[in-house]
C-alpha cells in the first residue's frame, strides 16, 4: 500500500506544483522584485542540501537574509532576532513565502509537497543507520516535524519525527499536515505586518 501511494504520490505533487505555480506567479514576482530592492544580491538562494537516498540537489528559496551570510555570524545556525535577516525577509519567513521556489524542486522530482526536510549536506556524516531512513522518501517543503515544533524541537527528536513520517506515509496523514501547515502560516503572517515599504529602496 505505501509503495503504491509513493507512486500515487509522485503525480500528486506534480499536479499541485503546476496548479500552484500557475496561481501564486503574480505573488512570486512581487515578492522577487521586493527581494531585488531591499536588499543587494540574487533573488534566489541556492543551497546544496541531500534528498531522497542521499542524494544531493540544489535546494532553491526566495533570499531572506544579506548576501553571504552563511558566512558571517552563526553561519547556517539561524537565531531569533538574527540581524543578518533583511527587512522584507522577516516578512518571507515568517509567512513561509520564502520557500515557494520549492514548487520548482518538486517539478524536478528533488523534493514533495510533504516529507521530511532536507538536511545540509555535512549532517548525515553523524545519522546512524536508523537515523539514515529518513532517506527513504522524498524531502518535504512542509513535514511532519514542521507541524510538530519545527526548530523549537532538538534535531534528534526531530529526526525521529522524520521515521514516523517514513513509516507511516499515506494520503491521509498528508492531508492533515498540509491542513495544519496552512493554520500555521495564517496565524504566523497575522502575527507579522507586511512591511509598509516592501518593495522600497533603503532611504
Amino acid at each position: 500500500m505505501r509503495k503504491k501511494y509513493n507512486q500515487t504520490k509522485r503525480v500528486l505533487d506534480l499536479i499541485s506544483a503546476i496548479a500552484l505555480l500557475t496561481l501564486l506567479w503574480p505573488v512570486m514576482f512581487v515578492i522577487a522584485v521586493a527581494v531585488r530592492l531591499d536588499s543587494r544580491g540574487p533573488v534566489l538562494f541556492k543551497q546544496k542540501r541531500l534528498g531522497k537516498g542521499r542524494r544531493c540537489f540544489t535546494m532553491y528559496k526566495f533570499r531572506s537574509m544579506v548576501i553571504g551570510a552563511e558566512r558571517l555570524g552563526t553561519g547556517n545556525v539561524c537565531l531569533p532576532g538574527d540581524e543578518r535577516i533583511t527587512r522584507v525577509g522577516r516578512f518571507l519567513r515568517a509567512s513561509s513565502l520564502d520557500e515557494l521556489p520549492q514548487l520548482f524542486n518538486i517539478i524536478k522530482g528533488d523534493m514533495s509537497l510533504v516529507g521530511p526536510r532536507p538536511p545540509l549536506t555535512y549532517y548525515p556524516a553523524s545519522y546512524d543507520e536508523w537515523q539514515k531512513r529518513m532517506f527513504e522518501v522524498r524531502p518535504g517543503i512542509t513535514g511532519w516535524a514542521q507541524i510538530n515544533g519545527r526548530k523549537q524541537v532538538p534535531w534528534p527528536q526531530r529526526i525521529e519525527m522524520n521515521i514516523y513520517y517514513v513509516d507511516n506515509v499515506s494520503f491521509a496523514l498528508d492531508c492533515r499536515i498540509l491542513a495544519k501547515t496552512v493554520v500555521k502560516i495564517l496565524t504566523n503572517a497575522n502575527n507579522h505586518n507586511v512591511p509598509a515599504q516592501l518593495i522600497k529602496k533603503d532611504g
